[in-house]
């Protein structure tokens, strides 16, 4: 009796295991027995929507970002006419509304159709700087692939096709829909306060420039210091960068701005000049290794190194090019305006000349920003341009301040992908209300760089500017107090405006009545940033770099400055 009684406690154990088994077996079939394959969330927006089945209803539940891996199951889910994909994410199911799944990953994208929202560039591939053309605001574009997926659903870069040329755009520079292609930021009024400034000099109007805002680059590799205080230095001076270190080691100096192409000065052996200008490699004052030497030694002496590219002022680029130049219609050579050539600000082989050699200081000198200076039309371009004097190679049909814009938006684009600042010099009239004749509009260049550096040189002002006194390079703190109310004001017309880092006058004055410039008058000037809170930095001019006239004026440097 014991030994069946045993048996039957065996076959009753082995029926529950049984059933146990089957109905686990059930579960796992029902869950888990669908056919799958793996894939991806997929969709024209970077999240995607998840639900739960719970109550015998469809429930939110979280979102996930496009491009997510899942394993998507074989039959279709319905709640009405809405369709349903099951899923399973990290070992749980979920549903998606049906089309939000695929299972290649060059179709996790949707969008099949683009359009520009502000003027931009069309790229050969993502990792050059080479342009193919340059797309107008509200161009159609063909959609048909993207370079790299973020982590958070978004693209860096759709590939696209449009007048017959494949190539790449940014993302944020399209929109999926064509009416707010064609709308303008307008957050808070922004707009508005530039659309009524009409092109009154030449420069083009203020409306057709990009407000939107742009991310400011910050990089945890390379950090930029609060406060900038800096020497210029050009390219004949550095070879004495040990003399500089040590007068800015006694001056509270934490940065250099170190030429690396002024006008007929190329710094150095350059392997991009080698490439787009002979001319201006065979005429480098420094040889590539020497030049890289010197600044090696100042960043290893902990200094903040901004390299100055003298951009749309360029000599010898226009002895190689005379196609991309400023063009003198009366002899058919390229245009002189104050003794040297220029070439156009329009070109964009000119804009790949000066990007690419910014790209090779940062990645194979180490400069941590890039100054572009001359990044304009000549002063008096207008009078020529009326009387038929100059043809600017005008490809695309632009205004001067929208190709001067588009310009430090690609350069902006270029150097940010190799961690490097980007900082543009202005005239200190630029931050008057209105769009230069030469296409420099505060609000405008300020809005897509990290740093602007106006150049308010005391002795560059008209006698009477703002109503004060006759010559007003005799009181440089009043004048530049004037003028710092003026850039206050044009930084407050954006929602994202960059860093001002003030260039100020370290030479004396160079029209009657000429003023010496001791340490008082530049002290004096850098008081009237502080007074209005522009104490982001400054940088001494001197175009000669003499360390002799750096070391009289060194005890403005010293002093510590605080906001009046």
């Amino acid at each position: 009796m014991k030994k069946i009684g045993k048996i039957l406690i065996i076959v009753m154990v082995c029926l529950i295991l049984t059933i146990s088994i089957l109905g686990i077996a059930k579960i796992l079939i029902n869950t888990f027995g669908e056919k799958s394959e793996n894939g991806f969330l997929s969709s024209t927006e970077n999240k995607i929507q998840l639900y739960d089945f719970i109550d015998e209803k469809y429930k939110k539940v979280k979102s996930e970002a496009r491009g997510t891996s899942i394993s998507i199951y074989e039959k279709d889910y319905y709640d009405g006419a809405i369709g349903y994909t099951k899923i399973r994410l990290k070992g749980k199911i979920y549903y998606v509304k049906k089309g939000f799944t695929t299972t290649e990953k060059e179709k996790i994208i949707q969008e099949k159709k683009l359009y520009v929202r502000t003027n931009t560039i069309l790229y050969y591939n993502p990792s050059s700087s080479t342009i193919i053309r340059s797309l107008k605001k509200g161009t159609s574009l063909e959609v048909f692939g993207y370079h790299t997926l973020q982590k958070d659903g978004s693209v860096d870069m759709y590939k696209v096709k449009v007048h017959g040329k494949e190539g790449y755009v940014y993302a944020k520079y399209v929109v999926q829909k064509e009416e707010e292609a064609f709308s303008h930021y307008n957050e808070n009024g922004i707009y508005d306060i530039h659309k009524t400034r009409e092109n009154v000099y030449g420069g083009g109007s203020a409306a057709s420039l990009d407000y939107y805002p742009f991310s400011k680059a910050k990089f945890s590799s390379n950090k930029m210091p609060k406060d900038v205080h800096a020497l210029y230095i050009n390219a004949s001076a550095v070879k004495r960068i040990d003399d500089y270190i040590a007068l800015a080691k006694k001056s509270n100096i934490n940065a250099f701005v170190i030429d690396i192409k002024e006008n007929t000065l190329p710094s150095y052996a350059s392997s991009v000049m080698s490439e787009y200008s002979q001319t201006s490699y065979k005429h480098a004052v420094n040889t590539f290794d020497d030049y890289k030497t010197y600044i090696q030694r100042a960043i290893d002496e902990g200094f903040y190194i901004i390299g100055r590219i003298s951009t749309f002022k360029d000599y010898y680029y226009t002895v190689d090019h005379p196609e991309e130049a400023i063009l003198d219609t009366r002899t058919n050579q390229p245009f002189s305006y104050q003794n040297t050539y220029w070439p156009s600000p329009y070109s964009r082989d000119v804009w790949e000349y000066n990007v690419e050699l910014a790209k090779e200081a940062v990645t194979k000198i180490g400069f941590h920003e890039i100054q572009f200076d001359y990044v304009r039309f000549p002063d008096k371009i207008g009078e020529y341009e009326k009387s038929g004097v100059v043809n600017l190679r005008n490809t695309y049909g632009e205004e001067k301040a929208s190709a001067i814009q588009q310009f430090l938006m690609y350069a902006s684009d270029a150097l940010h992908n190799v961690n490097a600042y980007v900082s543009v010099c202005v005239f200190g009239e630029s931050a008057s209300a209105h769009v230069t004749s030469y296409g420099q509009y505060f609000p405008a260049i300020s809005n897509v760089v990290d740093v602007v550096s106006p150049m308010p040189y005391p002795d560059h002002f008209a006698r009477n500017a703002y109503g004060l006194a006759e010559v007003v390079w005799k009181d440089p703190y009043s004048l530049l107090v004037r003028w710092g109310e003026d850039v206050l004001a044009r930084q407050k017309e954006i929602s994202s405006p960059a860093i001002l880092r003030t260039w100020i006058q370290a030479y004396d004055s160079t029209k009657e009545p000429y003023i010496p410039y001791d340490a008082s008058k530049v002290s004096d000037q850098i008081r009237a940033l502080y007074h209005n809170n522009l104490s982001s930095g400054y940088i001494a001019w001197n175009a000669s770099s003499s360390l002799d006239k750096y070391t009289q004026i060194s005890a403005a440097f010293k002093k510590e400055y605080i906001n009046e």
